[in-house]
């Protein structure tokens, strides 16, 4: 506890990363003011009585997503209803044109130039689905009952209202990312999720202390598993195959360079928690067609919208581990990274460099990429298992899937910074081995 007190002592010595932390946290405090301001003209009472009100639907798993990324802005008709995922969207659309338009791929190599091209072409494309976002959620969230006053006036103005709001959370999480600590864009949506933590968890204590809920006893398991959950999904973010590269020694004059053995790390989830993403995209399919279908859908269709249904979490956890390969093939290229070992004077021990280093490389990787992939549907698929355990749902969202895999991997990479500030300074780390290794990891390469 004393080497903890310590360390942050040190950490406010260091006047940038002191400076860093409160700007972080000063930009968090406006976007977590902005979330609970209403859209003028919408009575927050009215719409707060109607949502109560409201039969439970299939589609209200994805609202209560959609909610929970935004710190309750969604349910709460705030100025940042939509947040940051409009722009989240886009990066993915752009991130995917990067891997199949010769274009972006250019633009991918030119550096600084070409990042900076690709940030306003997302910015751009943000607005574009903000254009068809906000007239939805007006049209969908907002009832008419809730609206003080409504008409054209009211509709152009909260739409404006809605696409300035994500703009605003958008340029937060940029501030953040260059003054501030941590990537600001994961961030947010991490200071989202856990906003909604505080509710989740009362509501269940409320539930396991009603009589039939099994009091403090099944509280204090519902958290011991909890924790063992978070333990598991630090390993899976961490865990990397190491590879070992013998590099040939070349001797320069009275100098000796190379003839030293380094690691490429290999990590087992290289995907990230995109895999959940792209396959929560398909998923939502059944659930908006249950939406609109009513009573007339098949009952083949119907169970596919069951959140925590059988068919639903097999095809779930199915495309999971399909996307992780598919995302790690594109993402990593064995081929590559051979060329540019043997360019480096390095191989792997063993090993013929050039073709057979990139078939030895991929073999390693198909091979990886099968347990991270399992162990990602694993979590993806949790919350609607423990659901079905009796954990109530708004509580069962923090057992997995997205919302953990985004708390763990930004929480990671935070204390990382903060490392990296502490160990340039000579002070010591976070942690007894003075290192923290996170998802920013550089290779050996």
């Amino acid at each position: 506890m004393k080497r903890f007190l310590n360390t942050i002592k040190n950490i406010f010595k260091i006047e940038d990363l002191r400076t860093r932390i409160l700007l972080t946290l000063g930009f968090i405090l406006i976007y977590r003011l902005g979330a609970h301001i209403v859209i003028p003209g919408v009575n927050p009472e009215i719409l707060s009585e109607l949502q109560k009100a409201a039969p439970a639907k299939a589609a209200d798993d994805l609202l209560g997503l959609l909610n929970m990324f935004s710190g309750g802005a969604f349910s709460n008709a705030s100025i940042f209803a939509l947040g940051i995922m409009p722009y989240i969207s886009a990066s993915i659309v752009v991130q995917l044109l990067g891997l199949a338009v010769p274009y972006f791929q250019k633009l991918q190599k030119e550096g600084e130039s070409g990042r900076k091209k690709m940030n306003q072409i997302t910015r751009f494309l943000t607005l574009g689905i903000l254009i068809l976002q906000a007239p939805t959620y007006i049209a969908t969230q907002i009832p008419q009952e809730a609206v003080v006053s409504g008409g054209s006036f009211f509709t152009i103005s909260s739409v404006i209202i809605l696409m300035s709001g994500t703009m605003f959370v958008m340029w937060l999480g940029e501030r953040i990312t260059d003054r501030g600590i941590g990537n600001g864009i994961s961030m947010i949506i991490m200071v989202g999720i856990i906003a909604r933590l505080p509710y989740a968890f009362l509501g269940e204590i409320l539930i396991r202390f009603q009589g039939v809920g099994g009091g403090l006893l099944i509280l204090f398991i519902e958290l011991i598993i909890l924790f063992v959950i978070f333990m598991i999904s630090i390993a899976l973010v961490q865990a990397v195959r190491k590879i070992p590269v013998q590099y040939a020694k070349r001797v320069v004059g009275n100098k000796q360079y190379g003839g030293v053995r380094q690691y490429i790390p290999l990590k087992v989830n290289a995907a990230g928690v995109m895999p959940i993403i792209f396959a929560q995209a398909l998923m939502f399919v059944p659930l908006m067609l249950s939406g609109f279908g009513g009573e007339s859908m098949s009952g083949f269709a119907t169970a596919f919208a069951n959140y925590t249904g059988f068919w639903y979490n097999f095809t779930f956890a199915t495309l999971i581990i399909i996307f992780t390969y598919f995302y790690t093939a594109v993402t990593i290229n064995p081929q590559q990274m051979a060329e540019d070992m043997k360019k480096n004077g390095g191989f792997i021990p063993g090993v013929k460099p050039g073709k057979k280093t990139a078939e030895f490389m991929d073999t390693i990787m198909s091979r990886i990429t099968l347990p991270g992939s399992i162990f990602l549907a694993f979590i993806a698929i949790l919350p609607a298992l423990v659901s079905l355990a009796g954990v109530d749902r708004s509580f069962a969202q923090f057992y997995g899937g997205t919302s953990l895999l985004i708390l763990v991997g930004v929480v990671l990479d935070t204390l990382q910074q903060i490392e990296s500030h502490l160990l340039m300074r000579h002070y010591d780390g976070l942690t007894k081995s003075g290192r923290i290794k996170g998802r920013g990891s550089v290779s050996a390469l």
